[in-house]
């Protein structure tokens, strides 16, 4: 009975190999010149451990917003360009609806100047 779990635990351990023995042959092989600039923590521009109610640039989160719902569009238009065969005209409609409300969102974001950075 214990043959038979034989293969689970071979895959485990190479997995465990595959995933250990590249960190481990790096730590070792890799050049080790740690300086101020490597260590130092690199978030959004500017020092993590400063004084907290220093003024943050709302550009970095206004960026990654319009980032996640323009390219949310892809998401839907790989399932949607799969299956347009059988979703026929209808889905076609739907699609180009859907896109040119994004469409129409992208012109106004970049007419009320939220992409340009200073």
């Amino acid at each position: 009975m214990l043959e038979n779990y034989f293969p689970v635990l071979l895959f485990i351990i190479v997995g465990l190999v595959m995933g250990v023995a590249p960190m481990l042959l790096g730590g070792l092989a890799a050049p080790h010149r740690p300086n101020s600039a490597k260590l130092s923590p690199y978030e959004c521009g500017f020092e993590a451990f400063e004084d907290a109610r220093m003024k943050f640039d709302v550009r970095y989160y206004l960026v990654a917003i319009l980032f996640i719902l323009f390219d949310l569009e892809i998401a839907f238009l790989f399932p949607w360009a799969v299956v347009l065969k059988e979703i026929g005209l209808f889905g076609f409609i739907a699609m180009v609806v859907f896109l040119a409300i994004l469409v129409v969102g992208f012109i106004y974001e970049w007419k009320k100047g939220a992409l340009e950075w200073e």
